[in-house]
């Protein structure tokens, strides 16, 4: 009778948390990419590439105070469900999809393979050396972080990759915002061009490794199931994409 009682406890606590713990990620070590290997190399000082980078973050600080200003800004931070919920028709929190929430916060354990990638090339972020604006606070923290890639523009991409495997009848404008959001890096003026371009390409790779693990595409499927059922209930409409996504 006790191995009955606690087999089913065991059983329970397995349909309480259903996925392992969030900060191990879906990819082994042996299966994370390499980005140091699929990125192309950030440009060289005095390349064609880096004068376009330094030309672009110049003229892109006449974008403040416009309204894709204040989409950067709003990208910086805040919830991935109010990011996407005009791409996704529906505004969710983390406490009524608490399936897909787990499946995201899990996935973004993968994407620290972005951080590896900042750390070997340790590019410098364009803002560093002069005082034009950005649209968040230049923190040490800030500016200690490597340019290239983006990790922010990586998360973009990446979640909007989730959310289109799940929600396909809506991917056009999912993937639209991935590529939006990783734009929002260069508009603020925190990254260079060619970073957040090299970190919307991160989160795409990111995707592609975690569609060959069986966990990760069983957890899409039950993520799929749970939006499906949200779907169908009530929800108060999203703001119209063209004014805060």
């Amino acid at each position: 009778m006790k191995f009955k009682r606690a087999t089913a406890l065991v059983l329970a606590l397995g349909c309480l948390t259903g996925f392992a713990q969030a900060d191990s990620g879906y990819l082994a070590p042996g299966d994370r990419p390499d980005l140091t290997q699929i990125l192309p190399p950030p440009p060289a000082p005095g390349s064609a590439r880096a004068e376009a980078d330094r030309r672009i973050y110049v003229e892109s600080r006449k974008l403040k105070g416009s309204p894709r200003w204040q989409r950067a800004t709003d990208d910086v931070s805040g919830s991935q469900f109010d990011h996407f919920a005009c791409a996704l028709g529906i505004r969710l929190t983390k406490e009524e999809a608490p399936v897909l929430t787990r499946l995201l916060d899990r996935a973004g354990a993968d994407r620290s393979v972005v951080g590896d990638a900042k750390r070997h090339w340790q590019t410098q972020r364009p803002w560093i050396g002069n005082d034009l604006p950005i649209c968040e606070p230049r923190t040490d923290h800030l500016a200690g972080n490597g340019d290239y890639p983006s990790g922010h523009a990586a998360h973009g991409e990446h979640v909007a990759m989730i959310l289109a495997a799940i929600a396909p009848d809506r991917k056009t404008q999912l993937l639209a915002r991935g590529r939006e959001f990783g734009d929002s890096r260069w508009i603020c003026g925190s990254h260079s061009q060619s970073a957040a371009q090299a970190g919307t390409l991160s989160g795409a790779v990111i995707f592609a490794a975690e569609m060959n693990s069986a966990a990760f595409r069983a957890d899409l499927e039950r993520a799929r199931a749970e939006l499906a059922r949200l779907r169908a209930e009530p929800h108060a409409a999203p703001e119209p994409c063209g004014a805060n996504p």
